[in-house]
């Protein structure tokens, strides 16, 4: 499978790394690749994972066959504008990025937020797209090696597309993630819960000090009743 990884920070080059050791092709998307390359720490990155390819957002786009938003959440919609709506229609999107606002500095709030969702406004914007949110609720490190969290501990699905759920559900497998440790929330419009757990998770990070740690929903799997 070819990955079009959006974003090159620490999440996105961390998805793409694990992408890149289960044998995925990948493509990162920039908005200006030589720019990216002049940066230190993704050059280096770069070097440890030559088989990467680097190209425009528009470029990585077209090519990918599933498409990762690691962008910043505040700026994802005009990542994926430059991407070109041709480029995007009846692909699958794994939104893993959060709408956090430092515009009233740390910690961040979020925008949109309560009746609207970034998963949300990336699917009514391109409603071509088969937009999954996902992985959100973690680090990135805790995203494809859930292991560094003892115990069992939650990822949460959030779409509309049933096929394209369970594509990301398999990934997650790949991840090492196991099958009953994925809840599928329902709609694009549960992303809403999944992005207002940040605010929470973000002070846990300030009250544990270290990242390694994830949300586990207690009684998930237990059977209905009647």
């Amino acid at each position: 499978m070819r990955y079009a990884v959006l974003g090159t920070g620490i999440v996105g080059r961390t998805v793409a790394a694990r992408l890149l050791s289960l044998g995925h092709e990948v493509v990162i998307g920039t908005r200006d690749p030589a720019a990216t390359l002049d940066r230190t720490e993704y050059a280096a990155w770069q070097q440890a994972h030559p088989a990467a390819a680097l190209a425009p957002f528009a470029e990585a786009a077209r090519l990918g066959e599933v498409l990762v938003n690691a962008t910043g959440g505040q700026v994802s919609v005009a990542a994926l504008t430059e991407a070109d709506a041709a480029h995007l229609d009846g692909k699958i999107l794994i939104d893993i990025a959060n709408p956090l606002d430092f515009s009233r500095g740390f910690p961040p709030g979020l925008d949109p937020v309560d009746s609207d969702s970034l998963g949300e406004l990336i699917q009514r914007t391109f409603p071509g797209l088969r937009v999954v949110k996902t992985l959100n609720t973690m680090n990135c490190q805790v995203m494809v090696d859930p292991a560094r969290v003892p115990g069992e501990h939650t990822v949460f699905l959030s779409g509309e597309d049933a096929e394209a759920k369970k594509a990301v559900r398999e990934l997650l497998y790949s991840f090492d993630w196991r099958e009953h440790s994925v809840i599928d929330l329902g709609g694009i419009d549960t992303a809403r819960g999944t992005e207002m757990l940040l605010p929470v998770w973000l002070r846990l990070m300030g009250t544990l000090g270290h990242t390694d740690f994830n949300f586990h929903i207690q009684g998930a799997n237990r059977p209905q009743s009647g």
